[in-house]
């Protein structure tokens, strides 16, 4: 007889965060997440990663100092929901604000090196959503700007901040795990045709997997990867506006180390990573804000959990690690390291599935 079992599907993205801070609530904020000095921080754009991050910040009894969006009404309305103390009239006039010392750019991907460019050269550290930049050149332009006037620039893919990937690094550093071999991924999500004009499938708002969800994959895989892949092999799928929907991609290093990625927009995948090591394997799923996985023992097939962090707390440690970068914690400034040979293969891949932005041609 089949198998008729029911099982319940991964929550949405926007529904799976709203989960996680209802879990957490009540509950005392860890003392380990945020150890350097605080910034004074604010925020250009109000939508959906913003509100979760001005909510995410609640949950630590903190605040954002100021917001400025392209809307005003939003922005006051944003202000007056998270007691944020401050409404800009402009980004100048953000910029121009001594008593700012961080902002979080969360603008559509084709927006924010133009936020970049004057925020940093204003002198302040930027932590920017993903997808940092939209190619490698703009990223390379940001990071001379932050360098020229001594401020730090951090990506925020949760990938590069998640407290469980610092404690599997940690211990896959320490030799507890032997080589890594492989790293397969998965991520894959159902958005309709019906409306070609959303941000998913829009070029004129650098839609795409690649940059939607291709960065966290990536992201993951380039971390447990003891170099950048030199060789990548790769097929892609566009839609009718010249964004890709699909694409499969393999990728290997100098040490032979090999990754196997797999994203789709317009086909519900599990969020699931695998990566081999010599002595064992390490299952995580739904794995861009993840808090627990799997270490499968080789030799005896025993089953190890693992947890670290809080699904929660995914922007909290985006702040956090920025606040320690700033502080001089050179294992944070690092991170943008794996950012920018990220942002180096997903240009390249672009590229070779013809994908090209209106700001690149």
């Amino acid at each position: 007889m089949a198998d008729t079992t029911q099982t319940t599907a991964p929550l949405d993205a926007a529904a799976a965060a709203t989960a996680a801070f209802a879990s957490v609530q009540g509950k005392p904020f860890p003392d380990d997440v945020f150890t350097a000095p605080q910034l004074n921080w604010a925020v250009i754009g109000c939508g959906v990663i913003a509100n979760q991050m001005a909510a995410s910040l609640a949950l630590a009894g903190r605040r954002l100092a100021g917001v400025v969006n392209r809307t005003r009404d939003k922005a006051v309305a944003f202000a007056e929901k998270y007691g944020v103390e401050r409404v800009y009239d402009s980004c100048e006039e953000l910029y121009a604000d001594p008593s700012i010392d961080a902002i979080y750019i969360t603008t559509p991907h084709n927006t924010h090196i133009r936020y970049l460019r004057d925020a940093l050269a204003a002198g302040k550290h930027v932590l920017c959503e993903k997808s940092i930049t939209l190619n490698s050149a703009e990223l390379d332009e940001a990071r001379a700007i932050a360098d020229a006037h001594g401020v730090v620039l951090m990506d925020a893919t949760t990938i590069l901040h998640m407290p469980l990937y610092q404690e599997l690094l940690r211990r896959a550093n320490a030799g507890e795990f032997g080589r890594m071999n492989l790293a397969q991924l998965n991520f894959g999500s159902y958005k309709e045709y019906g409306d070609l004009t959303n941000r998913f499938y829009n070029p004129n708002l650098a839609g795409g997997a690649m940059l939607d969800i291709g960065v966290y994959a990536l992201s993951l895989m380039r971390l447990f990867m003891a170099s950048q892949p030199n060789e990548v092999v790769s097929l892609g799928n566009l839609c009718e506006t010249g964004v890709d929907v699909a694409g499969g991609i393999v990728c290997r290093n100098e040490q032979g180390q090999l990754g196997v990625v797999s994203l789709t927009l317009h086909s519900k995948q599990p969020k699931r990573a695998v990566i081999s090591f010599d002595k064992c394997y390490v299952e995580v799923t739904e794995y861009p804000r993840a808090d627990t996985a799997t270490i499968v023992w080789t030799a005896d097939g025993r089953r190890e959990t693992v947890t670290a962090g809080e699904e929660a707390y995914a922007l909290c440690y985006e702040m956090a690690d920025l606040e320690a970068a700033v502080a001089g914690d050179e294992s944070r400034r690092a991170l943008l390291g794996y950012a920018a040979d990220v942002m180096e293969l997903m240009t390249r891949l672009r590229a070779e599935w013809g994908v090209v932005y209106p700001e690149e041609r």
